[in-house]
């Protein structure tokens, strides 16, 4: 048979001995194959390699455990020919028979020849010729015969000198210990199939994936994203959990591998006409008919028998790695996922990422560098943005799986390309969301529910992955929909379709990221933002307060020309380090600053010196107005909320918050009373606890989504505003009342029945 040529490739620090195995009358399975596994040895001899590839329609892949065994049977075999074992001096003297060193010459080849096909019984063999030899070596010395004696001693020695080569490589190593389990000698080649179990990949496919000891790995969940089986296992020995996902494309019959790349090779060409493509969905539904197509004839003319279920999930598969996103779109589908993070240089470590459940997992996919060119390829298209060594950052929000997309090259990543992708969640989180996952307290929610409601401006802050954009959706939630909004973002993190058309009237201006090229057409933070200011009355909401708009942001706050509940997101750790920030670094005047009214801190918290991060909020805190130059220093902050980690809760300063500035102000413009202000915030609060509550007491998740957190919120303030038509004031209790009966008798039995439809 003539076996395929074979290239020694780089990838990342690795270098991979690839050889071509496509036409060959075996498979390329060097467990089951003598013949292939002499193949590889035979390259080993003079090739340096980590991981082995055999490549026909798929790829078996060889990890460098695995390589490393058959590098040193290549190294044993290469050491027993450098030293010739098998010449006549290595096998006895010059007085021995003729006919003896020709047995003997034909028995130590045979054992070296062997060892490129069955190591192991090679290694078997020489055992017994050391057996026999020392047998006949007792003889010749009980029968006094020196001239044999020193005959045996050259052989033996020979045979020793090779015994001890074969027992210091990992394989003969590895095969005894295996030999020893079983306690039998294992019929054909199955001790190889125990050693060499390959890791298996479509040839068209980069990315590698690997399930090597998930048998020693505890289960702690399992479910689905996209037909692929996803597996959270607890290792015994490491700190983050492991993500295991197993695509339907790993795990094919050849000849479903055959169609596959045969089907690539076809539509690979394809270029539609006169079709107009409204966005990646419609492209989708496009391309995989031309695949079922494909796929079909290719079938029929191979006589490979398909279903029509079969022939619609080999289409999804080529669609994935041709339009799509490829392995990645397996990880931006899984909704259950905050991060994905592949770092460089690639091939070398699995892609880890953040679970909302689980936190940092590691997975058991290898990203290499051909799937990354495809993938920044494609990223390049759908940006519109150049990515090279002149331009080293490529940042830009992947619309149709809502993900932003970070991705650094060379020159800034020295090791070559990297990515950071960040999940937006697919429906708008919910305040009510948040006391459920005990992100906050219901009093907190109600707070934050009436800030929004009496137009305070509102700055949340917090370190990356800390909540703050998250909890600046589900305040926006509060916002009344007879308001206008507006939204400044460079990333389009925030869910304004959705919110959209959840029934808001809401305008959102993009303006240039902060990172990466930016186009001429691009317009700067600070110019939307004067440029919102003059689109008329409406709620100012900035995704994320960076530099040069902050001036602006504030000289439109002190100066009233908002009018309305101002908020935005900005990265700092308390109300005092965000004075710091906003006054010593991005250049805002103390007294502009004061413009704020709340600052709401958000932050992951390490209970007990855990490993596990949780979210939580962790400070409520108004900005007073009276004092100068240091609000630290002039008590300048008052304190409404503090998180205490020992009772997993939020202190209310009571007291203190009767004394509040901002809460004065709200009392002369809206002629109220504080214990009528009081009394909204906790009526409120107790409507985001009794949705939490209703939630638990039915398993109605569902209930706490957008769609139906706004509608309660709506129905509270409407029946709230019928009590005051109808008597000039709210009786708090009786609006809780009867909106908790609204809830029970309409909103609960409508989600519960959406429920039992589904």
């Amino acid at each position: 048979m003539a076996l395929g040529e074979f290239v020694v490739k780089q990838e990342g620090n690795k270098r991979l001995l690839i050889i071509d195995y496509k036409g060959a009358s075996v498979s390329p399975d060097l467990a089951a194959y003598p013949q292939v596994m002499r193949d590889v040895i035979e390259k080993l001899q003079s090739n340096e390699a980590d991981e082995i590839v055999l490549a026909e329609y798929y790829e078996r892949i060889y990890n460098e455990e695995q390589t490393n065994m058959l590098k040193s049977i290549a190294d044993l075999i290469t050491k027993m020919e450098t030293e010739t074992v098998w010449s006549p001096s290595h096998l006895g003297s010059s007085t021995t028979d003729k006919k003896v060193l020709s047995a003997r010459h034909d028995a130590v080849l045979a054992t070296v020849n062997q060892t490129y096909v069955d190591p192991f019984q090679s290694y078997l063999d020489l055992i017994k010729l050391i057996k026999d030899g020392a047998v006949s070596y007792q003889k010749v010395q009980e029968a006094g015969d020196e001239t044999n004696q020193v005959d045996l001693k050259i052989f033996l020695g020979t045979l020793q000198f090779m015994k001890n080569l074969y027992d210091a490589t990992p394989m003969i190593k590895k095969s005894k210990q295996y030999l020893a389990q079983i306690g039998k000698m294992p019929e054909g080649r199955a001790i190889y199939h125990s050693l060499f179990e390959s890791a298996i990949k479509p040839s068209f496919i980069g990315s590698r994936i690997f399930f090597t000891g998930a048998e020693t790995l505890e289960l702690v969940d399992q479910y689905e994203v996209l037909g692929s089986k996803v597996y959270i296992y607890r290792h015994p020995e490491k700190v983050e959990y492991l993500y295991y996902i197993n695509p339907p494309e790993y795990t094919l019959p050849p000849e479903k591998y055959f169609l596959l790349q045969k089907t690539k090779e076809v539509v690979a060409g394809h270029r539609p006409t006169n079709v107009g493509f409204m966005d990646m969905e419609q492209a989708r539904k496009y391309f995989r008919k031309v695949y079922v197509a494909t796929i079909t004839d290719i079938a029929a003319q191979n006589n490979i028998e398909l279903t029509v279920e079969e022939k619609e999930d080999l289409a999804t598969i080529v669609s994935r790695y041709t339009i799509g996103y490829g392995i990645l779109e397996l990880l931006l589908s899984d909704r259950q996922l905050t991060d994905v993070y592949i770092d460089s240089p690639l091939g070398n470590k699995p892609i880890y990422l953040v679970h909302s459940k689980y936190g940092q997992c590691q997975t058991n996919i290898i990203f290499s560098e051909e799937e990354a060119k495809a993938t920044v390829s494609r990223f390049r298209a759908l940006s519109g943005r150049p990515f090279d060594e002149a331009h080293p950052i490529l940042d830009f929000d992947l619309v149709d799986l809502q993900t932003r997309i970070a991705a650094i090259g060379k020159p800034l990543s020295v090791d070559g390309t990297a990515f950071a992708l960040r999940l937006h969640k697919d429906t708008p989180w919910t305040l009510a969301q948040f006391v459920d996952f005990k992100m906050m307290p219901a009093l907190a929610a109600g707070l934050l529910s009436y800030f929004v409601d009496a137009q305070a401006s509102m700055l949340i802050v917090g370190s990356r992955g800390a909540g703050k954009t998250s909890m600046l959706q589900a305040m926006m939630q509060e916002i009344p929909q007879n308001l206008r909004i507006i939204v400044q973002e460079d990333t389009q993190e925030l869910p304004i379709p959705q919110l959209k058309q959840l029934g808001f009237n809401i305008q959102r201006l993009k303006t240039r990221p902060p990172l990466g090229s930016q186009g001429d057409a691009e317009v700067s933070a600070e110019d939307a933002l004067r440029t919102a200011l003059r689109l008329g009355d409406s709620v100012l909401i900035v995704g994320e307060v960076r530099s040069g708009e902050a001036r602006a942001l504030y000289e439109a706050m002190r100066v009233g020309a908002v009018g309305n509940v101002v908020m935005g997101t900005i990265h700092g750790e308390s109300a005092y380090s965000i004075w710091d920030r906003v006054v010593n670094d991005l250049g805002v005047p103390t007294t502009s600053f004061k413009a704020t009214d709340m600052v709401v801190v958000a932050a992951p918290i390490r209970f007990k010196g855990s490993l596990k991060r949780q979210r939580r909020l962790i400070e409520i805190t108004e900005v007073k107005k009276d004092w100068t130059e240091d609000p630290g220093k002039e008590n300048g902050f008052l304190n409404w909320m503090m998180f205490d980690a020992n009772k997993d809760n939020m202190d209310l300063f009571r007291d203190d918050i009767k004394n509040s500035e901002w809460i004065k102000k709200v009392m002369r413009n809206r002629g109220i009373g504080y214990d009528e202000i009081w009394n909204e915030i906790v009526t409120r609060a107790a409507s985001k606890q009794y949705l939490v509550d209703v939630k638990n007491k039915h398993g109605i998740p569902k209930i706490l989504e957008a769609e139906n957190s706004i509608r309660a919120h709506g129905k509270l303030m409407l029946l709230a505003e019928k009590q005051r038509d109808e008597f000039g004031k709210v009786d708090h209790s009786e609006l809780v009342k009867d909106w908790q009966q609204w809830v029970d008798n309409v909103l609960a039995k409508e989600v519960i029945g959406l429920k039992s439809l589904g």
